[in-house]
């Protein structure tokens, strides 16, 4: 019986064929180990695998030196299988073959091979050894200790590998302190995936190696505006003062995450150059640009922000204004004696009519420190803007509050007025006590009532 499949081995009909070894595999005769050796040599793929697997069942010693030889198959699949088998079998013959199979272009053979070669006990000896264990088996963690021997093979990975393990020997690159790594990272730099690009700018900027700097300025301005924060932060670390014109240049960017990477980049090189581009940039329509703009002209201390710092004040979010009271304080800390600051009088006294409450509020208080008169010539002509004993910034606040469209706001200045209990505050609490709210007149005709 054995005969006959052994003579179907030969068919011209690789179906046949394979039914033949799989017959073969079932026979529990000495002969059938010669037979399945000779279909390790079939021209069909799936008859040789399966002469493989059919040789794991019998572990039979003669089947290791024809399965060594399968580990140099042209296909990539009887490659991984006769480096799993020859696992099983376990005989230490096979070692060196599996060690040379660590080499192999397929991910699949060669952590096949090395896990075949942990069931042998194997061992590396060398540091060629240790490299190959570790391309292998994708222990990228382990590459940083080897040192620069291993950034050869990684920089292979990050060339030829899968995704997942490109963007490890990124990370493991990263960690080796050697110059060599530079270009191979500038060089990934230049691959179309935007993950790989924020993977390489997070290693560059750990490095932080001048001579990256070049290359990742080109990413400035790249279409990805996660990628473009990131060449900020990586051309921040790398570039140093060289950086500063082109964060500048990043303060017109749409995206106002990149804006702000760029104002932080600015603050955080202190550079005097970039004290008026950020100045421009108390204007922005976004508070936390406006913030971080404020924050970087107090680390970079040039006295020439301070007029716009003390406009800055009277910002409608109190975030913003709390950043510039302490980066005017960084700056100079008695600024309202500074002549700059004087400058912008004219502006903070037309913010007393602006149509937001805490503007106008704050301007007063503004106004206040500089220990400025407010000039009534210039003031709407009013009665109630003529008070005799209160201060003149409150009054004015107050008097606003008094017309103000919101009812609590109205109520709040008439309950001031009666806690001042200034002579001059009739005008007002008169104009109040015929307020179209009954609770607002009510107060207000009170409080004219303890005046009397």
């Amino acid at each position: 019986m054995l005969w006959w499949k052994y003579k179907q081995l030969r068919a011209w009909n690789p179906k046949t064929r394979l039914a033949a070894v799989e017959k073969i595999a079932q026979i529990d005769h000495p002969d059938s180990v010669a037979s399945l050796i000779f279909a390790l040599k079939d021209k069909k793929v799936e008859v040789r695998c399966a002469a493989a697997r059919a040789l794991g069942k019998f572990r039979n010693a003669k089947a290791v030196e024809p399965l060594m030889q399968m580990l140099r198959d042209p296909v990539a699949e009887a490659r991984v299988l006769a480096a799993e088998i020859l696992g099983q079998l376990q005989d230490p013959r096979a070692v060196i073959e599996l060690v040379n199979s660590l080499r192999d272009e397929d991910t699949t053979v060669r952590t096949r091979a090395s896990l075949s070669l942990e069931r042998l006990g194997w061992e590396p000896e060398n540091e060629r050894d240790r490299v190959l264990k570790i391309t292998a088996t994708g222990s990228m963690d382990d590459f940083a200790g080897l040192g620069p021997a291993a950034i050869q093979p990684l920089v292979e990975i990050l060339r030829t590998g899968p995704p997942d393990k490109q963007m490890a020997a990124v990370k493991a690159l990263a960690q080796i302190e050697d110059g060599r790594v530079i270009a191979p990272l500038l060089e990934a730099l230049k691959k179309p995936d935007p993950f790989m690009c924020l993977a390489v700018l997070a290693a560059l900027e750990r490095i932080g190696d001048p001579s990256a700097y070049d290359g990742i300025e080109c990413l400035l301005t790249d279409k990805n505006p996660n990628v473009r924060v990131a060449a900020i932060e990586a051309a921040i670390h790398c570039g140093g003062g060289r950086a500063v014109m082109a964060l500048i240049n990043r303060l017109k960017d749409s995206i106002w995450e990149v804006r702000h990477a760029a104002i932080k980049g600015l603050g955080a090189l202190a550079e005097p150059a970039a004290t008026e581009a950020l100045c421009e940039m108390l204007q922005d329509g976004d508070r936390d640009v406006r913030e971080s703009a404020v924050a970087a002209l107090g680390r970079i201390g040039d006295r020439s922000a301070i007029q716009h710092l003390v406009l800055t004040l009277i910002d409608q979010e109190s975030s913003v204004r709390h950043a510039a009271a302490n980066s005017l304080q960084q700056i100079d800390r008695h600024w309202e004696k500074n002549v700059a600051a004087r400058e912008v009088v004219p502006k903070l006294k037309a913010a007393l009519e602006h149509n937001e409450y805490w503007v106008r509020h704050n301007a007063g208080k503004v106004l206040e420190r500089l220990n400025v008169d407010i000039d009534t010539e210039e003031e709407p002509a009013s009665s109630e803007r003529q008070p005799a004993s209160l201060p003149q910034a409150i009054f004015v606040i107050l008097a606003d509050l008094i017309h103000d469209r919101d009812r609590d706001l109205r109520l709040a200045s008439v309950q001031a007025l009666e806690q001042l209990q200034a002579k001059s505050a009739r005008p007002l609490l008169a104009t109040a006590a015929a307020d179209e709210d009954l609770f607002v007149q009510q107060t207000a005709r009170r409080a004219l009532a303890t005046l009397n």
